[in-house]
């Protein structure tokens, strides 16, 4: 009998709008932080023809109930994942993650077909079979690496590794005259689904090199390869390198826009500011003017403070005709200093000058 699809693995599918570290997300049964004992192993998995089997044992399979309440720690339940795994990505990796993680106690191993089967099933690869083989052997995941894996999965390869579970995702594979390729194994209860990781496919990054093909190309132009190495021809060599530096003058075109734009948003900054600033020093200067010069300044307070101490200095009020008077001392007389003569005077008024030596002047002739 199949095994249902429980909600453990329907949890699995990713969210992409809750993502933790390296796209992994709480539904995919990751902490998001794990003790540094547990990160990684040391050395790859071991293919298959190295690992020693212990046959004298009956291949006797485990139910889905008992994988799922978890068996002994000598007994872990033999799940097994197959595939081409070309340019091996993280749609790879979370697919044998989902496979490790079906049950609490799981031995995983991964069949990876050779170019041989993959060429006449499927189609040219990127990778050769070796550099899949060791590509798959590092992933975290995997316990045990089949080289050559069979396309169609019979009895005899089942009963040789003691496989359990065949995992997969459930969408129909149709291949080698087969509408699926995994319904004996769903109809012999030993199919454990797991879910495909959307955005990500080996197809996928092989459409960007096709569509991107000149980038590419002249990327590893740069690099040193030489155009034989890329089977690209001595025009489209040229062609590339003329793209090449028409590229480089754009970027300094761009970079100068870009600089002079920087440049006059920061000039404008600076005017504005200015702006501000003298139209700030100008309302002062204005304000200031009027406080000073204006029809109630100071200045009009200050010359009518002035003008009124001028006139009063001009004309000072007389005393009083009711004051008494008081009897003033004879004024001193006044003599020209450096003589003892009596200061010339006119022939008119000698006589009068003669008859007197000093002069009197008093306080009344000096006002």
């Amino acid at each position: 009998m199949e095994p249902p699809t429980s909600s453990r693995l329907n949890s699995r599918k990713r969210r992409k709008d809750v993502s933790g570290p390296n796209g992994a997300t709480e539904l995919d049964g990751i902490p998001p932080k794990m003790s540094r004992r547990s990160l990684g192993l040391r050395e790859p998995a071991p293919f298959s023809d190295e690992v020693e089997m212990d046959y004298s044992k009956p291949y006797i399979r485990v139910t889905y109930e008992e994988a799922m309440r978890g068996t002994p720690l000598d007994r872990p339940v033999r799940v097994y994942a197959d595939g081409i795994f070309d340019l091996f990505h993280s749609g790879h990796a979370r697919a044998l993650m989902q496979a490790k993680n079906l049950f609490p106690n799981t031995y995983l191993i991964v069949g990876v077909c050779s170019d041989e089967l993959t060429h006449n099933f499927k189609g040219f690869t990127v990778m050769n079979e070796n550099e899949r083989y060791d590509a798959v052997q590092h992933c975290r995941y995997v316990d045990e690496v089949v080289r050559n894996a069979p396309w169609t999965l019979t009895p005899e390869f089942l009963a040789e590794h003691r496989i359990d579970f065949v995992a997969h995702d459930d969408i129909p594979y149709s291949s080698a005259g087969s509408d699926d390729v995994y319904k004996h194994i769903k109809e012999a209860g030993m199919f454990a689904p797991t879910q495909r990781t959307e955005g990500i496919s080996t197809s996928d990054i092989i459409t960007r090199i096709v569509r991107d093909y000149d980038v590419y190309a002249r990327r590893n132009l740069q690099r040193g390869y030489t155009a034989k190495e890329l089977n690209v021809s001595f025009i489209n060599e040229k062609k590339y390198h003329l793209q090449e530096r028409v590229d480089k003058v754009k970027k300094r075109v761009k970079d100068v826009e870009e600089k002079s734009k920087e440049f006059v948003q920061k000039v404008e900054e600076k005017s504005i500011d200015l702006i501000q600033k003298w139209e700030e020093k100008s309302r002062e200067f204005i304000g200031n003017f009027l406080e000073m010069f204006g029809p109630e300044g100071a200045l009009k307070h200050m010359l009518k403070e002035g003008k009124g101490r001028m006139l009063q200095a001009i004309s000072p009020k007389q005393s009083p005709s009711s004051s008494p008077t008081h009897d003033r001392s004879p004024s001193p007389s006044f003599r020209w200093p450096f003589s003892t003569k009596t200061p010339p005077s006119s022939p008119a008024n000698r006589s009068r000058n003669e008859s007197a030596v000093t002069y009197d002047i008093s306080e009344d002739e000096e006002d």
